[in-house]
């Protein structure tokens, strides 16, 4: 969404100045769901954050993937949405900047900073950091290759479904940290 978001709407058939405007109102979203994650962090705890953006995200991707496979396509190959396609197209979006930035965007760091001993949190961080970009980079990487392989609905189809994986990796694997010190964390873990 945030790498190839004119990309994204210009395929759905929006023309390159409302295409750039839908990144504008996407990263005002994304600032303003982060303060609600803020907010939110230590009063609903990490778990069940990063359990809804999971189930969000998945339900807006699908959202989306749903219109992209139905929307008609122009000679030419291009995906063409009407206008009310369109609008839930944006909706859809956006809900899912939303659900992203109160919970995996921030909560992640927040637990990654929190749920591994001391003695092993700077190597834990490095790692988890590096795997974090270079699944960043895988999906920056391939999102083009699906594109114009499978289309935008069966693109966002494989996300929805690892955004369900996420949601059963986080209930099963993920310990809530809420209102535990460094140190209790790091005792339990030993």
């Amino acid at each position: 969404m945030f790498y190839y978001g004119a990309t994204l709407w210009q395929a759905a058939g929006f023309t390159e100045e409302n295409a750039l405007l839908q990144n504008v109102i996407s990263g005002s979203v994304n600032v303003l769901f982060t303060f609600v994650a803020i907010a939110l962090v230590d009063k609903v705890g990490r778990k069940p954050l990063l359990k809804i953006g999971a189930l969000g995200q998945a339900v807006m991707l699908g959202i989306l993937a749903t219109i992209f496979a139905t929307g008609a396509v122009t000679e030419a190959g291009d995906l063409q949405l009407s206008d009310t396609m369109g609008v839930y197209a944006l909706l859809a979006a956006n809900g899912y900047i939303a659900f992203f930035a109160f919970s995996w965007g921030p909560i992640m760091w927040v637990m990654l900073g929190e749920m591994f001993p001391n003695k092993f949190r700077g190597s834990a961080l490095a790692f988890c950091g590096l795997a974090q970009w270079l699944a960043n980079f895988t999906i920056t990487m391939t999102f083009p290759i699906f594109l114009a392989n499978i289309g935008l609905g069966l693109s966002y189809g494989i996300y929805a479904f690892f955004g369900i994986v996420a949601y059963f990796f986080v209930k099963k694997f993920v310990k809530e940290t809420k209102g535990r010190t460094l140190e209790d964390i790091s005792r339990e873990d030993v």
